[in-house]
């Protein structure tokens, strides 16, 4: 038991440097990238399917990768498995990728949306806050300075240079508390990703098993939303639903993962949860480009603000790390 709570202890050190040439940073950034063009894929989904359809479709298709990549790691499981491997485990793949998307969903249904979207940015702090308390991460010189330039960016980029107009009563919601149950939940399952990675288990074993494990959840999920099955379509229509469906779970879904994971194995949480605002980022730019949403001078200066901080991260993270 002692094994199962000590996430600090000097058995799980860091793995060494296996990325030359491009920061781990960069990965993280890239695989959070993918994620920004998500709607891309679900705008049109969501004219067939709910939500949750989608999300339960999207983990039967990755459960094709994942199936045989355990297979093949099947036997560098031995001796891992222990309670703390396996609550973190959990925490990412029920926590992380179904609960707290569950409920930053129900948040915006019960409150108001611009109080939502401020808690959530509180997301890299809870990331920190628990990395130093599980990891045992000590914060680099000059990091205060990085995630205030962050956040500065996010909140730019979320209301531009407008205040987010609301008072005191809407931050003491029901939806707010959702939302920041969310931001904790997001927040964690990076630095429970890292404890993974940093007991010897490879990237894709751990995408893998984020995949399948929420599986038996995401199916109690759509079983008791009672959502109803209803494709109907030409046979052209439908080979483009299809389409899209292995695009959603392939390229946001899977490569996306895989990046995040392979960055995370040579990058500190507390770098990593602020490399996962090129995101929010992109998916700015995604609105712009695709469906035509006016991109504000605030909101241009929250992306740079963003990409600079993630560049000079990438280059203090590559000095301490050598």
């Amino acid at each position: 038991m002692e094994n199962a709570i000590k996430f600090g202890s000097k058995g799980a050190t860091s793995q060494s440097l296996r990325t030359r040439g491009m920061s781990g940073i960069w990965y993280v950034a890239l695989g959070a990238t993918l994620w920004g063009l998500d709607p891309l894929f679900r705008i049109l989904l969501l004219k067939s399917f709910t939500s949750a359809q989608i999300v339960f479709i999207e983990h039967v298709l990755l459960a094709i990768y994942a199936v045989p990549v355990l297979m093949k790691y099947r036997r560098t499981l031995a001796g891992k498995l222990s309670l703390a491997v396996i609550g973190a485990m959990l925490f990412i793949s029920w926590g992380g990728s179904a609960i707290a998307t569950i409920l930053f969903t129900a948040a915006f249904s019960h409150g108001n949306a611009n109080a939502i979207l401020l808690l959530q940015k509180l997301q890299p702090l809870f990331a920190i806050i628990l990395a130093r308390v599980l990891l045992k991460e000590t914060l680099p010189s000059k990091f205060f300075a990085y995630i205030g330039v962050a956040l500065l960016g996010t909140y730019l980029l979320t209301f531009g240079l407008k205040l987010p107009g609301m008072g005191l009563k809407d931050l003491g919601t029901i939806s707010c508390l959702f939302s920041i149950l969310a931001a904790v939940l997001w927040g964690g399952s990076t630095v429970m990703g890292k404890f993974l990675l940093q007991k010897k288990l490879d990237f894709p074993v751990v995408t893998s098993l984020r995949f399948l494990l929420a599986l038996p959840l995401l199916t109690i999920v759509l079983l008791a939303s009672g959502d109803h099955w209803q494709l109907n379509g030409s046979s052209s229509e439908l080979t483009i639903i299809a389409v899209n469906l292995l695009f959603q779970a392939f390229f946001p879904g899977l490569i996306s993962m895989l990046l995040y994971y392979k960055g995370l194995s040579t990058t500190k949480a507390f770098f990593a949860t602020l490399a996962e605002l090129a995101f929010p980022a992109v998916g700015v730019c995604v609105n712009w480009l695709v469906f035509g949403q006016k991109l504000t001078i605030g909101q241009l200066v929250g992306f740079i603000l963003i990409w600079l901080t993630l560049w000079f991260m990438s280059r203090q993270s590559n000095q301490t790390e050598k």
